[in-house]
């Protein structure tokens, strides 16, 4: 069978995608492979941000990066899957995250009530 790209897949191969790579990562950790567990979630990641409408996330807003908390990211342009800017803690490095590591700030206003 051919492999298909995340972005051929349907929303159902793609849940089902991001199940199998958590499972496998699950197992990486607990077998001490650091680096095959990282690999894992970060293609769970990628996976993910294609469930996501990129037309969701605004050039110019603010969002906290999950899984960094206190960390916040303001977009300049979004490239497919992708969202370009730069960290308002650090300098201003622009660097691409995939959307699924950004969580507007209205969600997370929502989370904590």
């Amino acid at each position: 069978m051919e492999e298909k790209r995340y972005s051929q897949l349907t929303r159902y191969e793609l849940q089902q995608e991001i199940a199998g790579l958590h499972e496998k990562a699950r197992k990486a950790e607990q077998l001490g492979m650091v680096n095959e567990y990282a690999v894992l979630e970060r293609k769970a990641i990628m996976a993910k941000s294609y469930l996501l409408n990129p037309d969701d996330f605004k050039p110019g807003e603010i969002y906290q990066i999950d899984g960094d908390p206190g960390a916040y990211y303001k977009i300049e342009y979004l490239n497919g899957i992708f969202a370009w800017g730069y960290r308002l803690s650090g300098g201003r490095n622009e660097e691409a995250l995939p959307i699924s590591m950004l969580v507007a700030m209205k969600e997370l206003k929502e989370a904590q009530e």
